[in-house]
């Protein structure tokens, strides 16, 4: 029988990573700990990459990720690089050979559909990071799971004057003016990271004032493809693109012949 660590300590770090109230006092190296210190050491050690339902080293350490379930919501999940990498602000996002930690994160999704029971319509589905004043971890991670159902309409609303290049959204999105662009394919072959840096005036050298969320979305021809979010924060409005998600619920799954749910 193999032995494994106590699952006490994962317990007590998980519990520092709740969003909400508690967050005060919370580790901010609760997720870099639980990621360095035990999926990869575990994958390492044991072929077995728990407490994390995934770890990717194939680029090595410094550029791969852990897929770990979160504690909030009963399907979301966060991916996390397994370099130490803070958050939005970090050079290393912005390097020519970075990981696109959002593109992997895009094929994550399947752990939420298989919490959700089923195949999510990609238009539902997204991808968040905080910004730097609306995050309570010091190591990089992007929220996964569906979209909240007020945005999904937003969204459905404004797609036709969503383009290629960035331009603010014409509707609020909670309250914030979000800037939105488009980008074409299946996967998620655009880098979200320099997408913002390269095209929105400042970003570069305020990343960290930044949040990014992309979500998934199918053109008026059928083609698939991604809409881009992008809002700056700052102390006193502290906001973060998860706040577009819905942690509570997700739309009834695709039905295996296809067809839309009802």
């Amino acid at each position: 029988m193999r032995h494994r660590r106590s699952s006490a300590p994962l317990a007590a770090a998980l519990a520092l990573c709740l969003v909400g109230s508690a967050t005060a006092q919370a580790d901010p190296n609760a997720l870099w700990t639980i990621v360095h210190d035990q999926c990869v050491a575990d994958l390492r050690q044991h072929h077995d990459p728990a407490p994390c339902s995934r770890v990717d080293l194939s680029r090595g350490e410094d550029g791969g990720y852990a897929v770990l379930k979160d504690i909030v919501g009963e399907r979301q999940y966060l991916l996390i690089p397994t370099a130490r990498i803070a958050g939005m602000e970090s050079p290393e996002v912005l390097m020519p050979d970075a990981t696109n930690y959002f593109a992997a994160a895009w094929q994550a999704r399947s752990f939420v559909e298989q919490k959700a029971g089923g195949t999510i319509a990609r238009d539902w589905m997204s991808l968040a990071i905080n910004s730097a004043v609306a995050r309570t971890q010091n190591q990089l991670h992007i929220h996964i799971d569906c979209l909240r159902a007020d945005i999904h309409e937003a969204l459905r609303s404004a797609a036709g004057m969503i383009g290629p290049t960035w331009a603010p959204l014409p509707v609020p999105l909670v309250g914030h003016t979000y800037w939105a662009m488009t980008v074409g394919g299946a996967d998620l072959d655009a880098y979200p990271f320099t997408l913002l840096a390269d095209g929105l005036a400042g970003a570069r050298a305020d990343m960290g004032s930044h949040t990014l969320v992309v979500v998934g979305s199918t053109d008026a021809g059928g083609r698939p493809g991604f809409i881009i979010l992008a809002d700056r924060a700052d102390a006193d409005t502290g906001a973060g693109g998860e706040e577009l998600q819905d942690h509570d619920s997700c739309p009834l799954p695709i039905p295996a012949s296809g067809a839309t749910a009802k």
